[in-house]
């Protein structure tokens, strides 16, 4: 038998992971999504502007018999192709028509998939995949961009079986000081896209081989 502790950081005490809930729009789609990272957790549970103390719920994951997809493993392109399917990183014309052939090109098909790990596109990463597609930055430097950012790997319940595996440690809920972590959590994004301005403004972003030269012929 093999368990993860993972956590889930939300402004509620309560709370009921439940399989088809969740937002089409996140990043993965929909989900319950966790961390290992427990002082991720913390920050993640107060990042709404909204002053109010939020709680970290601790959970269990039997991982024994689950597909699971990690984007670290995959190539970068795919993550960014899996973020175009539930989000839009652009509003214009041209944007929706070549996220459609990327996705086409680089997407992984994830219906097969129990739990999807990955990078959590928060601000910070999303203003990469939204720099990326007006063609700003490289396709080169795009891994180094993501070990900037520094936020975080979550995890996303997808399937019936996976919410089935997934157990509370009712024990272990903890409060999260809003004032404390919420300034944390504005910090440690201000000082990601610091960093990861400061490449795509150096001379290691080329800017030639970007978004819209990937479908050139």
């Amino acid at each position: 038998m093999s368990k993860i502790i993972l956590y889930h950081g939300t402004p509620d005490k309560t709370l009921m992971p439940t399989y088809g809930l969740g937002d089409d729009k996140h990043d993965y789609g929909r989900g319950f999504y966790l961390t290992e990272d427990y002082e991720l957790a913390k920050e993640w549970a107060v990042c709404r502007p909204n002053d109010r103390n939020g709680w970290v719920h601790k959970y269990e994951l039997e991982t024994d018999g689950l597909k699971i997809l990690d984007f670290q493993g995959q190539d970068v392109l795919c993550w960014l192709a899996e973020l175009m399917k539930h989000r839009d990183a652009a509003d214009s014309r041209r944007y929706h028509m070549l996220a459609a052939k990327f996705i086409e090109k680089y997407g992984v098909d994830t219906t097969g998939y129990d739990v999807i790990k990955g990078w959590r596109a928060n601000a910070s990463y999303f203003y990469i995949a939204r720099e990326f597609v007006r063609d700003n930055i490289d396709i080169d430097i795009l891994e180094e961009l993501l070990s900037l950012g520094g936020l975080g790997i979550q995890y996303c319940i997808k399937s019936e079986k996976a919410y089935s595996q997934l157990k509370e440690v009712g024990e272990d809920l903890s409060t999260v000081e809003y004032e404390e972590f919420n300034a944390k959590y504005n910090e440690r994004d201000s000082k990601a896209r610091q960093n990861m301005r400061g490449l795509v403004d150096s001379d290691a972003n080329m800017v030639i081989k970007v978004f819209s030269t990937l479908f050139e012929r």
